[in-house]
């Protein structure tokens, strides 16, 4: 067969390979729900580009998105006079850019395994590498992310004295400073059911963590769990709801080790000092990221077994994935990260 873009394989059949990617790979792309998406374009750029425009004059949010600043917009508060031209605005902007980076990975498959094994080594292969190709792909968004500005510590005044479980009053402190900047909620209307039991549940915030603060959360004073939304459907890692905030929960968002006081009762990796947990509160159009839905989001590449400079009798083939990433804050206003430990 001719050798194509994917190696050994036909379009068609890559676009089945990427759908087998994602399907295992999707359950661990979180961000993947909340950023705003940017459509990579074919040969023209490896930057990616979000722009955002606004009134000269206005900060906080509204302006550069600065969580140290409050929100203002330059207002038009005087009356017209008959005949006067009054003085007007300026358009301001502001580009957020991230250079696209591409990663990939591969496994060697040998023509014996592919010859005696009596599982489908091919589709096995493809399914392992989606679900790498998505933990790979967070956790670079999640570097990213986790490195904003806006922080808020449940304890002390640093990382260093960071020894507490969270708490409500940070939770609210995270989204009464939300509000202050005008930050806009996640998710459509949302309606009750009459079954009983069942919760009325809001456009709410969300809150993205590490499992380890599971038992914290589920203690916080007004939590829901997940089985009495009524007719909304909660995501697949999702644990619960702690007034307007949804909290979802992942491996990837690993915590910083020893990096608190010490510990207590608190979980610790040497014993010592407590683990810092970050836990990333999203409202909406916090940051930008290239999409990995679609047909051209990932790219699988397969080469079959077959006689090769390098590979004279043809003992091995691969099968791999490419792809392309870039994430970028967008506002900083609009997302926070508040530190904790986690009970042990």
């Amino acid at each position: 067969m001719p050798a194509t873009i994917y190696g050994d394989i036909s379009p068609r059949t890559a676009a089945w390979a990427v759908t087998e990617l994602l399907k295992r790979g999707m359950p661990f792309l979180l961000l993947e729900k909340f950023g705003q998406a940017f459509v990579m374009p074919n040969k023209t750029t490896k930057v990616a580009k979000w722009r955002r425009y606004f009134l000269s004059g206005a900060t906080g949010s509204a302006g550069d998105g600065n969580p140290a600043s409050n929100f203002f917009v330059p207002l038009a508060t005087t009356p017209l006079v008959e005949g006067v031209t009054p003085t007007g605005k300026k358009l301001a902007n502001q580009d957020y850019t991230a250079t696209l980076d591409q990663y990939g990975d591969y496994v060697t498959i040998t023509d014996v395994v592919e010859d005696t094994h009596e599982d489908p080594v091919l589709a096995q292969a493809t399914e392992v590498l989606g679900e790498s190709a998505a933990i790979t792909i967070e956790t670079v968004r999640f570097n990213v992310v986790k490195a904003g500005t806006n922080v808020v510590y449940n304890n002390g005044a640093n990382r260093a004295a960071v020894n507490t479980a969270i708490t409500l009053a940070k939770q609210r402190q995270v989204t009464t400073a939300f509000a202050r900047q005008n930050a806009r909620k996640i998710a459509n209307q949302v309606m009750s059911t009459p079954n009983y039991n069942t919760q009325p549940m809001e456009a709410s915030y969300f809150a993205l963590c590490h499992p380890d603060l599971e038992t914290d959360i589920r203690s916080l004073s007004g939590y829901i769990n997940p089985k009495q939304y009524g007719t909304v459907t909660p995501y697949e890692s999702e644990i619960g709801n702690v007034d307007q905030v949804r909290y979802l929960t992942s491996t990837i968002f690993e915590p910083f080790a020893d990096a608190g006081g010490v510990k207590g009762l608190m979980r610790s990796t040497s014993g010592t000092n407590a683990d810092v947990y970050p836990v990333i509160f999203l409202a909406r159009d916090a940051f930008g990221i290239v999409s990995l839905k679609g047909k051209n989001s990932l790219q699988p590449m397969v080469v079959n077994a077959r006689p090769s400079p390098g590979d004279p009798l043809g003992q091995r083939g691969t099968v791999g994935w490419k792809t392309y990433n870039a994430t970028q804050i967008l506002n900083d206003a609009w997302m926070c990260r508040l530190e904790c430990a986690a009970t042990a």
